[in-house]
């Protein structure tokens, strides 16, 4: 059987293993689309059920989290956490409390994040949760109750040497330290390590807050020199408006480049002479309101409601929201509009058709397992500080993921042009973070 064929049967498996998982289908597919090149090169790989065994999490915990609204009513919610694969490191990924949260998506996710963690070359495994939990519209008071009720079960199985959370879409400093206040108390320890993106003042650590944003400015700055260019005075477009938009936004205005556009589910802002970042924090991040109001200042921008942010003709793309944001029809219009680098800052955002439109087109286009693998890496840095009891200043925290993301353009770009396919970000992130995971389970045997 030929390398292609055997990768073939081995998702035919996967999907029928886990039907009705889309997302997770997805991602797989992505990876299974790199690796038979691997198998061709290296048919070892292919021995002792390895790939089978990298597409099945070592464990996944669903759990009910009960909980009391300020109305006094019982609200129930469905907790996951996926604990993919350790062979590297502890398990290491985030929590995301959003509605369309089930155990599919935490699935990708967590698979995705095997990868991303091997790519940033530090000592940590893969690993995904959450809860089909909305904080929107809630208040203080019930997100506790909600975040307490969450961790008193997920407390069991996570420790700064088993399993390290963080936070995700829905999950912020608030959630952090509702979660961190609910384990310390279960287990009468502080043990500061067992979770990431704390607050400065009780173990966290410098940059983590713009940690991904900054972490795909990096990269997309990386991709510019292989063409001999930088983002100075180059267009971009962020979609989204959350931490990895704004903070995205943030190092490329440092960079020299310019954000026009950013969005959230209602709609999406331009304004031409850039996006007022401190204007855009105060309505995200002090006013959690709607991206809408930025107009309401800054009378020259423009907000349509709906709509698509990727009509807007940019040099750079970042999309920095969710899942599946970038469509075929969406890739087309970039590309007509002069779009030459795409990353994602955001997990799996665009679409395979869209991916493919921008290979066709020659577009650089850098996956999410390298252009945001910068907050997971910056969580990796906190718990080097936590161990160390130490804590370094933001500069050098800065440095050390400006280091860390070159380092992941680096091995991406070389490993493509090592299997005849320069310039192909895709195969380079699957292939690269596949054979790093691949020869530590080898190193390990059978388990």
């Amino acid at each position: 059987m030929s390398a292609r064929d055997q990768v073939a049967a081995i998702y035919q498996q996967v999907l029928q293993r886990n039907a009705g998982e889309p997302e997770f289908h997805q991602a797989a597919a992505e990876v299974f689309e790199s690796l038979h090149v691997v198998l061709e090169r290296y048919p070892h790989y292919a021995d002792g059920g390895l790939v089978e065994r990298l597409c099945e999490p070592e464990r996944q915990i669903i759990f009910r989290v009960p909980w009391v609204d300020d109305t006094g009513a019982v609200q129930v919610n469905r907790g996951f956490r996926v604990q993919y694969n350790s062979v590297l490191g502890p398990y290491k990924g985030g929590l995301r409390f959003h509605p369309s949260v089930n155990l599919g998506i935490v699935k990708f996710l967590g698979f995705e994040q095997i990868f991303k963690n091997a790519l940033s070359g530090l000592p940590i495994g893969g690993g995904k949760g959450g809860s089909d939990f909305d904080p929107k519209g809630r208040s203080d008071a019930e997100v506790m109750r909600f975040c307490q009720s969450f961790m008193t079960e997920l407390h069991r199985h996570i420790g700064e040497y088993t399993d390290v959370p963080a936070g995700d879409i829905g999950v912020g400093g608030r959630e952090i330290g509702y979660l961190f206040g609910q384990y310390k108390r279960l287990t009468n320890s502080y043990e500061s390590g067992v979770l990431t993106g704390k607050g400065l003042n009780w173990g966290g650590s410098q940059v983590r807050k713009e940690a991904t944003g900054y972490g795909a400015a990096y990269f997309v700055a990386e991709m510019l020199k292989t063409v001999k260019s930088s983002l100075d005075g180059k267009t971009v477009v962020v979609s989204g408006s959350g931490n990895v938009a704004i903070y995205a936004i943030e190092k490329i205005h440092q960079l020299g480049g310019i954000v026009v556009a950013c969005s959230d589910s209602s709609g999406y802002i331009v304004d031409p002479k850039g996006i007022d970042l401190e204007l855009l924090k105060d309505i995200k991040e002090s006013r959690r309101a709607r991206i809408c109001e930025y107009v309401e200042t800054a009378t020259h921008a423009t907000f349509t409601s709906g709509g698509s942010i990727w009509d807007v003709a940019c040099d750079v793309a970042i999309p920095a929201a969710t899942q599946n944001e970038l469509d075929e029809d969406a890739a087309i219009t970039l590309v007509k509009g002069g779009v030459v680098v795409v990353a994602e800052g955001a997990n799996m955002p665009t679409t395979p058709e869209a991916v493919q439109v921008f290979r066709d087109a020659g577009v650089a286009f850098a996956p999410g397992k390298a252009a945001n693998a910068g907050g997971v890496a910056t969580s990796a840095l906190e718990m080097q500080q936590n161990a160390s009891r130490d804590s370094w200043s933001f500069e050098y925290t800065d440095d050390r993921l400006a280091r860390i993301m070159t380092g992941i353009h680096g091995r991406v770009v070389e490993t493509a042009e090592d299997y005849g396919m320069p310039g192909d970000y895709v195969h380079g992130a699957n292939i690269a973070g596949f054979v790093k995971v691949a020869d530590a389970m080898i190193s390990l045997g059978v388990i």
